[in-house]
């Protein structure tokens, strides 16, 4: 791997999923899934599409109800939550969106402030513009605060996303497909955000990807998400040395750039 985490704190799990089991009908997405996340951690879930990876954090940001198992996030149980904690937790959870979910209707200065208005009502309009700009500084495009989401290209609208997110402070990061629809270059540059938000902001991620580029440059581990359940987790040597044939027929339907 090409990033080394500095401060993973191995003794801290801030998130525990256990025997996690998720249907719609008759087909079975998640079929005892069992990981947990460290502090300061970034982890990697790989696997083709519909293979149940963004069913995983929309259960752990409490989105979605498991059928059975439990998932734990800060320790708590987040399916047990009455709504007022269920919202509380979510504000320490940040969900970059695979689509960026930004307000076409709004300016990148009105959609980062939403959040904070909404949320942090305490705060006045001098401290929401100084987060505003902080942030956007954070993600490199500090030019960017008057313009609409539809005068942004994809990689501007995923970092405008990234930064709508990190204006809370978030402690957990769920980043959904986050180099989905853009080109290698623009893909290195979202892969190098990531890396910066986990080691300035000390977060914990959880990365949903079928990209083995951004899994090999962005997690500390990696785990593969087949059949409803992880076949493997390890660095991403370690599960990608593996003699297993749907690892290595997973391997080979991506393209590696080892340089």
């Amino acid at each position: 791997m090409n990033n080394k985490a500095s401060n993973i704190n191995n003794q801290e799990t801030v998130i525990s999923i256990k025997d996690l089991k998720k249907s719609f009908g008759s087909l079975t997405v998640l079929n005892g899934v069992n990981i947990e996340i460290f502090k300061g951690e970034n982890l990697a879930v790989l696997g083709r599409s519909g293979t149940g990876k963004s069913v995983l954090i929309k259960i752990i940001s409490g989105l979605l109800k498991p059928d059975s198992g439990v998932v734990k996030v800060f320790g708590e149980e987040v399916d047990k939550l009455d709504p007022k904690a269920l919202r509380e937790l979510r504000l320490k959870i940040g969900f970059s969106f695979q689509n960026s979910a930004l307000y076409d209707s709004m300016t990148v200065r009105e959609n980062l402030a939403f959040p904070l208005t909404r949320n942090k009502r305490e705060l006045n309009k001098n401290e929401v513009n100084r987060a505003i700009e902080e942030v956007l500084n954070e993600v490199g495009l500090p030019q960017t605060i008057n313009q609409m989401p539809s005068e942004l290209s994809g990689g501007q609208r995923k970092r405008i996303g990234i930064a709508r997110t990190l204006i809370m402070k978030p402690e957990i990061m769920l980043y959904d497909e986050p180099t989905s629809g853009l080109d290698p270059i623009t893909s290195i540059e979202i892969n190098n955000l990531i890396i910066k938000v986990q080691k300035q902001y000390n977060t914990s991620s959880i990365i949903i990807t079928h990209d083995l580029t951004c899994a090999k440059n962005t997690a500390d581990r990696v785990a593969i998400l087949m059949e409803g359940e992880f076949l493997t987790t390890g660095s991403f040597n370690e599960v990608f040395s593996s003699q297993d044939s749907s690892v290595k027929t997973f391997y080979d339907y991506n393209f590696i750039n080892d340089k």
